[in-house]
């Protein structure tokens, strides 16, 4: 087995924040929020939550926990930590622990103290979620990008690893792989991760494998990278995305042993930092991890909704002249409107910050700009979040059509208007 190597204990911070801005997911859920205060009508497609809500049986769990006040171990409730281990041993035939495991405040937390304890570059695919590079900016990491094309479904690709690693072969490196993406809700084929975990394995890099939509895979078959590199990959989940608790605040990071040092680290900055998750919050968790037949069938009928929804609305925007890949998980879209740009210049459109601004004013339509995911400014791509819809109506509804039957245009019109008529509205405007 390849070893990962350790990083210089040395961490040289940068915590000037003056210029930066408010999380771009986070602001725009609050324009949304001002327009419907003012009485106009908004699809809100900008802010990536969980239409659909948590699992009863999770609900019934945290109710019943609700008593417990205690600060519970940094690393988590015991209970937890095994419980996601068997987890991850079960779903995708790992050989996890409950001491691999870490419990935080939501991924986004874990991912920002494994930046702040880990000494090297931090690559990123570009596109990529809209917090992984301001995270590194805070902390003075040096950035470097892996460029991605509408071409490969806005995937990296192992030549674009190996291109980038050749040039100074022994620098440390941590590269963020997010999978279902956000914000383009494809992902990757096993040959595909098999040769990235190759070349991963050749230049000792560390991956953090961002697997937090791994169970919204639309076909129910998410492989975890892990499989194939087990020895250097950092896989990070939790409960926001898959289970609908985005509010609940409870990520988790799964490591391999070779590098408990960096889980070492993070745990000592978390001691100092948030202590431990919430106490309800953990014991009603152990629940989710658990799984079983309510859960499972639960999330059978979320990936049929949104598989139904995401490739109706690609076959939309496809039909209108849109660049676009088709969506595999998540609930994610990234269009590419390169085929208007001439049409969107004479509107005086010269931006994608321009074009999110425009389509919100003009069609009440609010997504977000492509810039903000690390894509050149004058790229006209945008990130739509096709979640403007009530998710337990609809799985009401998908309970009462036989499983082997397609959710329709009428039930996708009927029980997910909001998202249908937004982009009903967007095609109009571009091609009116």
């Amino acid at each position: 087995m390849v070893s990962i190597r350790k990083a210089a204990p040395h961490i040289n911070l940068n915590l000037n924040v003056r210029g930066m801005e408010q999380s771009a997911t986070l602001k725009i859920n609050e324009i949304c929020r001002q327009f419907l205060r003012e009485g106009k009508q908004v699809f809100r497609l900008g802010l990536g939550q969980s239409p659909f809500p948590v699992p009863t049986p999770v609900v019934e769990e945290l109710k019943a926990n609700a008593h417990q006040k205690d600060y519970l171990p940094v690393f988590g409730l015991p209970q937890l930590r095994e419980s996601i281990a068997n987890y991850f041993r079960r779903t995708q035939s790992l050989g996890c622990h409950p001491e691999d495991v870490i419990i935080g405040p939501g991924s986004k937390e874990l991912m920002f103290i494994l930046q702040l304890v880990y000494y090297g570059d931090l690559v990123i695919p570009n596109p990529s979620w809209v917090s992984y590079a301001p995270q590194a900016r805070i902390v003075g990491r040096q950035i470097s990008w892996l460029h991605t094309s509408l071409i490969t479904e806005w995937k990296i690709t192992p030549e674009e690893i190996e291109e980038l690693c050749q040039s100074d072969p022994e620098r440390p490196r941590l590269i963020i792989l997010n999978y279902p993406s956000n914000p383009a809700g494809t992902t990757y084929h096993v040959d595909e991760l098999k040769a990235i975990a190759r070349v991963a394995r050749h230049y000792r890099i560390v991956l953090l494998s961002d697997e937090i939509y791994g169970e919204l895979h639309h076909s129910g078959r998410h492989v975890s990278i892990a499989r194939f590199y087990p020895e250097g990959t950092i896989i990070s989940s939790g409960l926001s995305k898959w289970c609908g608790a985005g509010g609940w605040r409870l990520g988790c990071f799964v490591f391999p042993k070779s590098l408990y040092w960096l889980r070492d680290a993070m745990g000592v900055v978390a001691s100092e930092t948030f202590t431990s998750t919430s106490a309800p919050i953990q014991y009603a968790a152990v629940r989710a991890f658990k799984g079983g037949l309510e859960i499972e069938h639960y999330l059978w009928q979320a990936r049929r909704i949104l598989r139904s929804l995401g490739r109706y609305l690609y076959q939309k925007l496809k039909k209108a002249g849109v660049g676009i890949a088709e969506p595999r998980g998540a609930f994610y879209l990234f269009p590419d409107f390169e085929p208007f740009r001439e049409k969107l210049m004479k509107k005086g459109i010269l931006t994608s910050q321009q074009l999110a601004e425009r389509l919100l004013l003009e069609t009440g339509v609010a997504v977000l700009p492509g810039h903000v995911f690390g894509r050149p400014l004058e790229e006209f791509t945008v990130r739509i979040a096709y979640v403007d819809f009530d998710g337990a109506r609809a799985l009401s509804a998908a309970e009462q059509i036989p499983q082997n039957k397609h959710l329709n245009k009428d039930f996708l019109y009927y029980y997910c208007n909001n998202t249908v008529t937004a982009i009903d509205r967007l095609c109009d405007w571009l091609c009116g």
